[in-house]
């Protein structure tokens, strides 16, 4: 990217004139520097603490030593003072070169300067549309300068939400190779701008994380709150863990065996204890659950280890027996209990 720059060093250059042929211009060393004019007339000298100069001393150019009385010329910054030269002198001495154009820049021109370049200043203009550059900010690209206009349009990027371009230095969002104002990038249902939050994409539109759980998320079938992560499915509709318990003991039925009863969940010790039927050996419930297989003869029911002789206790279970009021009797048993 170019350097932005929001000014520019102009050089001038300072004219000393001799206004008349009879007057000179009395250099003063002792003052910082600055050029006095002065008339002085035959046999005349300037006292008051400068150096005394007379008609008689020569002030010459310090390059072609031609004599500068009643001439234009320039004074410039020397080993041990201010040298004056001639105008073409110091133009072929000292003036820089157009960067644009290749003339020198005389000593009447405004120059301008960036970096290690130079410019006259109608020179200095913008590479794709000429607009002068002298007051308003531009941008180097690959030694082209450009205004600020030019180069947003070139190289900066557009805003998908405004399709406005997006200027150097504000403060922008990229996202899945699309930029936008940090102001444009808002929430597609709430539409308050997400600036450095999290958000969730969904297709081609953005939501910040409340308005996509609200929209979005699972809510529990139990408390109704949106489930973030984890949970469990039953009757294929979404339960926290914690939420997803026992209705008769409250205990979690999340990763073990349960049942349910009019669409209720239970664990199989509630579900035996208030629904199952009692074997009439053990008086436990007899659930079915876990493979377990049980015997029923008319209104009674027993779990398969308790169908047994009532005398005995041989099992009875593929075997011939013989009710006996409220005992169930072997073959044997039943013989014995007739003679």
């Amino acid at each position: 990217m170019g350097e932005r720059v929001l000014g520019l060093a102009i050089k001038e250059h300072k004219l000393l004139v001799d206004e008349e042929e009879k007057m000179e211009v009395i250099y003063d060393r002792t003052v910082n520097g600055e050029p006095l004019p002065g008339i002085l007339n035959d046999g005349m000298q300037r006292r008051d603490g400068m150096e005394q100069v007379t008609m008689s001393d020569r002030f010459d150019c310090d390059n072609c030593k031609e004599s500068l009385y009643g001439r234009k010329y320039i004074q410039a910054d020397g080993g041990e003072g201010d040298n004056p030269y001639c105008i073409p002198c110091y133009d072929s001495l000292f003036a820089n070169t157009c960067d644009e154009c290749k003339e020198l820049i005389g000593h009447d021109a405004r120059e301008l300067f960036y970096e290690d370049r130079h410019y006259h200043e109608h020179c200095f203009r913008c590479f794709r549309c000429d607009r002068s550059l002298a007051d308003e900010p531009f941008t180097s690209q690959d030694e082209a300068l450009l205004c600020n206009d030019c180069y947003c349009n070139e190289f900066s990027s557009k805003c998908v939400a405004c399709d406005k371009t997006v200027m150097p230095g504000t403060r922008k969002l990229e996202y899945g190779g699309s930029t936008w104002h940090e102001g444009c990038f808002i929430c597609h249902s709430c539409e308050q701008p997400i600036g450095s939050k999290s958000f969730i994409p969904d297709k081609d539109e953005h939501y910040c994380v409340s308005c996509y759980e609200d929209k979005f998320t699972p809510r529990c079938t139990r408390c109704k709150k949106a489930l973030a992560k984890g949970g469990v499915t039953y009757r294929d509709e979404p339960w926290h863990k914690e939420c997803f318990v026992c209705t008769g003991c409250k205990v979690q039925l999340a990763g073990q065996h349960f049942t349910s009863r009019e669409d209720n969940p239970y664990c199989l010790k509630c579900f035996g204890s208030l629904y199952s039927k009692k074997c009439e050996a053990c008086s436990k419930p007899i659930t079915g659950f876990g493979g377990g297989k049980y015997i029923s003869f008319e209104e009674r029911q027993w779990h398969q280890p308790c169908f047994t002789c009532t005398e005995c206790s041989v099992s009875l279970v593929g075997a011939g027996f013989f009710p006996n009021g409220d005992q169930i009797l072997c073959r044997d048993c039943n013989t014995n209990s007739n003679l």
